[in-house]
């Protein structure tokens, strides 16, 4: 479905976005990674040119003010055009309400909603004007696209997580403005909310032996282990499936809302949730 276009995903290196570069170059996408990690961008590139798809690796921090319009041109530099924007990455740092600091509440803001923002204003040139060109000659529209990734703490709230439910609930905002303002374009923006997904976000912290780093300080992913315990003993109440979601499955919903097949969906959550908040 993606023969012949051009797809970048941010925080590809492993997860959820390294799931959803494989999918596209299955599709027959030429993915560009971006991941912090420079190493694991690079093998999830690896990955997809030994199964015989092509790919280049761009590492670097998606808060960093020019690594956009960096990503935008090694994009255009390697495969000439770009179709789709996967705004992927992220971590959390959760921490109740009233006990959460000014730099911690700013951080999550800036990877999530600040950093999806400034990568869709670098693709705006590369997007728009080709679409343009495509209006002005009277061709078709070639698929073009934006998914921006938000997640049920967003659309509901959750305990421990208001700096990173308010950015996930921004950029449903951003999503749905972009539809409006770029639709006459063509192009569609689009975002999927993940719930209970197993990733290093929701696994217990205490069976993790790796941090990332932020700013020079170490932060543990995942959640305390008395919360994931609590949250596997309900999970048939709470969750139809009554499992979390795969990593491959997340990628699914992605896939899906990027492809031709959803070419008159834009502006939409897709909920990629086992069916829990139904």
């Amino acid at each position: 479905m993606f023969n012949r276009q051009t797809v970048i995903v941010t925080g590809a290196g492993r997860g959820i976005g390294a799931s959803t570069a494989l999918l596209f170059a299955q599709q027959g996408a030429r993915v560009v990674v971006n991941d912090l990690d420079a190493a694991l961008a690079a093998e999830t590139a690896q990955l997809i040119a030994d199964a015989g798809g092509q790919a280049i690796h761009f590492a670097g921090s998606v808060t960093d003010n020019e690594l956009p319009d960096r990503l935008m041109q090694a994009a255009v530099d390697a495969f000439g055009q770009i179709n789709v924007l996967v705004n992927n990455a992220g971590y959390t740092w959760d921490g109740m309400a009233h006990k959460i600091t000014g730099k911690q509440w700013q951080a999550i803001l800036d990877v999530h909603l600040t950093a999806p923002f400034r990568m869709i204003q670098a693709a705006a040139p590369y997007l728009r004007d080709a679409a343009k060109a495509e209006l002005e000659s009277g061709a078709p529209f070639s698929n073009r696209c934006i998914v921006n990734v938000s997640s049920t703490s967003g659309l509901h709230g959750n305990i421990g997580q208001a700096n990173y439910a308010a950015a996930k609930l921004g950029v449903v905002g951003l999503t749905k403005t972009v539809a409006k303002e770029w639709g006459a374009l063509g192009i569609r923006c689009n975002a999927v909310a993940f719930g209970f997904v197993d990733t290093r976000l929701t696994r217990p912290q205490e069976a993790q032996e790796e941090a990332i780093e932020i700013d020079g300080r170490q932060l543990m992913l995942g959640i305390p282990r008395k919360v994931r315990d609590l949250l596997d003993s309900d999970i048939g109440q709470r969750i139809p499936l009554a499992r979390p979601a795969a990593v491959e499955e997340a990628a699914g919903g992605i896939v899906l809302i990027a492809s031709p097949l959803a070419s008159y969906i834009t502006g939409h959550v897709l909920e990629v949730t086992g069916g829990m908040g139904i």
